[in-house]
């Protein structure tokens, strides 16, 4: 197999760190590794599958050397500015800021669900808003089986997904300190408000998910709606999805599809109390699904409880996937 130059653009953040632990797990064959960051962390040492790395300073002159793949994870404004760069060097950026996700000359994958998308990339692929993968990785079968016409999601989000601030804000919360991150307390509360507000009233993290799910999916007739809270839970995401299919279904056909479905675990056995828990997923790759039932207010409507890891399928290990999907296809 052929080894790759890889460099982690933003390796010091809270998703940064995750990418390395990831690549230490799934030992990719890398063969040169840099790690890059912004000139307040340049200069400090990362260590990575047993050796010591320093931090270069990400300039305009980062990619004037061979790198097959770099996995950013350091704001729209940086992957804005230096992805263009690393992929007009020839290097396969895959981004995970929001920058390029609705760009639609840049593919937008999960690669449980679209990896074909990965056929038309300029070198620079974009990762999803992570609850939106979550998401994907179970509406992709039903989708393809059922054909899904409308989508309502209200998502319970943990505080990782606001970076190593929002974590900071529930942990000195509960210590009883004013929030630095947030614009209320999050500790002991419930916040329905991701991101800023737009003029339609919903948050832009709402608009992701709703732009994101029908490029995905491919379908821009979809009916897509969203309400996205932050939640007082450390991490992983969870989120209450309705799905209203145009084709009737079986309950045991649709849950043996979502059991049969690649990245998903069914926790489905709420007679004995086993659903999903943020707690108990934190850690693991898969997309964890329970308290499958019909909705019984609609025709061929659906309901299911949705939790991931949001630093890790939600970010991290998805990225990192795209990367082992590209090389494959160097490889082949």
């Amino acid at each position: 197999m052929k080894k790759i130059n890889l460099a982690v653009v933003g390796a010091t953040g809270m998703v940064g760190r995750t990418f390395l632990k990831i690549l230490e797990e799934r030992q990719l064959p890398i063969e040169n590794f840099y790690v890059m960051a912004s000139s307040r962390s340049a200069g400090k040492t990362i260590s990575f599958n047993g050796k010591d790395y320093v931090v270069e300073e990400l300039t305009e002159n980062s990619f004037d050397k061979p790198i097959d793949i770099a996995l950013f994870s350091a704001g729209g404004s940086t992957s804005e500015k230096f992805a263009p760069i690393a992929a007009a060097h020839g290097c396969i950026v895959i981004d995970n800021s929001s920058q390029w996700r609705m760009d639609p000359e840049v593919p937008l994958v999960v690669p449980e669900v679209n990896p074909e998308d990965l056929s038309w990339h300029k070198n620079i692929i974009a990762n999803p808003n992570c609850s939106t993968i979550q998401a994907m990785v179970p509406l992709k079968p039903l989708d393809e089986k059922y054909k899904i016409k409308r989508v309502v999601y209200s998502t319970y989000q943990a505080v990782s997904g606001a970076g190593l601030a929002g974590w900071a804000d529930l942990e000195n919360g509960l210590k009883g300190e004013e929030p630095k991150k947030f614009p209320h307390a999050i500790a002991n509360n419930c916040l329905p408000h991701i991101d800023v507000f737009l003029e339609n009233g919903y948050t832009k993290e709402e608009m992701k998910m709703i732009d994101e799910t029908k490029k995905i999916l491919h379908d821009d007739n979809m009916r897509v709606t969203a309400t996205t809270v932050r939640v007082p839970v450390f991490n992983s995401h969870s989120e209450s999805i309705n799905l209203e299919f145009e084709k009737p279904f079986e309950l045991d056909e649709l849950i043996e599809t979502l059991k049969n479905a690649p990245g998903i675990v069914l926790l489905n056995d709420s007679a004995n109390n086993e659903y999903p828990l943020a707690a108990s997923v934190t850690g693991r790759d898969e997309v964890f699904i329970g308290r499958v039932r019909r909705d019984e207010s609609v025709d061929n409507g659906i309901n299911l409880w949705v939790v991931a890891d949001n630093i890790r399928k939600g970010a991290a290990t998805n990225a990192v996937q795209i990367a082992e999907e590209i090389i494959k296809k160097m490889n082949a």
